[in-house]
């Protein structure tokens, strides 16, 4: 069986896909195993879904590699219509909206108003590459006269994509869209924890139109399936989302191997820093949605707030009042904000990094305890007094925690908010132009918002520096990613025309 009878609260009952998507079918993993999807609402199972092994990534990889070949359908393409494919895609996704958000609320935990904005990021990410794909092209280069050259920009070929569990769909469109746009097949591995809306999503993949093996959808351990795509001899890229305790692994198993081509948008801990100028309602707005938007498990989570010292004291007593009124409970609700963690396992780790801070001595403000009885619910937790090197200020914790610091002036922010290993998001809240600026020029972040936070966009392109990654995800960046360029040099002088 590759299939069951779902429900939600919101779409009754649909058709949940369990088997490996692999050439265009839904197919049982080859050694039968299946694993156990946890509703994290619930604590309860959800459903089992069918375990990729090495031997069915070896089989994806090779479907993958057929649809790549040269003559192949996807090959020969007009890339006119791998743009007309994505969009049938896109379309796909629109029609199928509420219930993808709703299955994306089921199997992730996040409230399905979150879920109804991931799902039309994904359609906005795809229309956007959809667009892309007829505009990948070189350059004619004059180097000197009786020579033509000219560069192609060429699909990479199999791309192998590990996706985390944070947000399934979004990183799912993130990944595929930019990838087929330039004409690659590829093998996507989803996380363990969230592999449901990955399949419903392969399922609209065969009805847009795709030629079999070009998409190829696994669900599976990381430390199974996703270390043989890293791995695989016959992938010649490997794109990862996740921790960077795992993209190290992902980087030493891709350079081992065949010395595949890597981009990795990894861990961060990201400071969002308020001036005594900032509108502060405004920035309490921002900062209470930089940490405990998709209950605090966000890659670029403003985790370390840098308040000065003179609006210290108002500052957090205002922002404890904010982050009480979020709303925490069933991700069905239509008014829910904060969802549970998305297993128990990180709400374990979660609460051992509340400890921590207790212990350390920083000041609980609000939180810090569990929020109802089943599932697995932290409330928001505020710490207060932190200094800049305690862990909670220093480790990303990946849930509705934040740390809370003061700071002097503009040249003290800079220092101890570059005082990390991470470089992936910084925030800056003033309403002074020259201020926003400096600060902005000198963060060590991949992204940096002024007097906003979170406002990704598929146009505008993501990633981190130091140790939050390598490689730009979104926007034209991308493109990158997933082409070479080849240079054909012609001496026109001894040319037989």
């Amino acid at each position: 069986m590759t299939s069951i009878q779902l429900e939600t609260p919101v779409t009754g009952k649909y058709t949940q896909p369990t088997g490996l998507f692999i050439n265009n079918e839904f197919v049982k993993g080859k050694k039968g195993q299946e694993f156990e999807v946890i509703n994290p609402a619930t604590e309860k199972v959800t459903c089992k879904v069918h375990e990729a092994t090495e031997e069915d990534v070896d089989i994806a990889v090779a479907a993958a590699r057929k649809a790549f070949q040269p003559g192949s359908e996807w090959r020969t393409m007009a890339t006119a219509d791998r743009g007309k494919l994505l969009l049938k895609l896109a379309e796909l996704f629109e029609k199928n909206a509420e219930m993808l958000a709703a299955v994306e609320a089921l199997d992730n935990g996040k409230s399905i108003s979150m879920a109804r904005g991931d799902i039309g990021a994904c359609i906005g990410c795809i229309r956007y590459y959809a667009g892309w794909a007829d505009k990948i092209h070189g350059k004619v280069i004059t180097t000197a006269e009786g020579s033509f050259n000219y560069t192609k920009r060429e699909p990479i070929g199999v791309c192998g994509q590990i996706i985390p569990w944070n947000f399934p769909l979004l990183m799912w469109a993130w990944k595929i869209a930019p990838a087929l746009a330039c004409g690659c097949t590829l093998v996507l591995k989803t996380a363990e924890q969230t592999p449901l809306s990955g399949l419903v999503a392969a399922s609209l993949v065969k009805e847009a139109g795709f030629p079999p093996g070009v998409v190829n959808v696994l669900s599976g351990f990381g430390k199974t399936a996703g270390a043989a795509i890293a791995s695989h001899m016959d992938i010649d890229k490997v794109a990862f989302t996740g921790s960077t305790l795992v993209g190290r692994t992902i980087m030493k198993a891709a350079a081992s191997s065949n010395l595949k081509k890597v981009t990795l948008e990894l861990g961060g801990k990201s400071p969002n820093i308020v001036f005594e100028d900032a509108d502060i309602d405004e920035a309490i707005s921002w900062v209470n949605f930089g940490i405990f938007y998709n209950h605090g498990q966000c890659c670029c989570a403003g985790s370390r707030i840098y308040v000065q010292e003179s609006i210290y004291d108002k500052f957090v007593a205002r922002f404890k009042e904010r982050a009480e009124q979020n709303i925490v409970g069933d991700p069905f609700h239509e008014k829910t904000f904060q969802g549970p963690q998305v297993s128990q396992l990180q709400y374990d780790r979660i609460m051992d990094y509340i400890k921590i801070g207790k212990e350390e001595g920083a000041t609980v403000e609000t939180g810090g305890e569990r929020h109802g009885d089943v599932g697995y619910f932290i409330k928001p937790t505020i710490f207060s007094n932190v200094k800049n090197d305690m862990k909670i200020m220093q480790e990303e914790i990946f849930g509705p925690v934040c740390a809370i610091a003061k700071f002097k002036d503009a040249d003290d922010v800079l220092e101890i908010a570059n005082d990390t290993t991470y470089g992936l998001a910084a925030a800056v809240h003033t309403k002074n132009l020259n201020t926003a600026i400096k600060v902005s020029d000198n963060l060590k972040a991949g992204t940096v918002w002024v007097n906003s936070y979170n406002l990704l966009h598929w146009s505008l392109p993501f990633g981190g520096f130091r140790q939050s990654g390598i490689g730009r995800e979104l926007g034209k960046a991308a493109l990158e990613n997933y082409t070479q360029i080849k240079t054909v040099a012609i001496n026109m002088k001894g040319a037989m025309f």
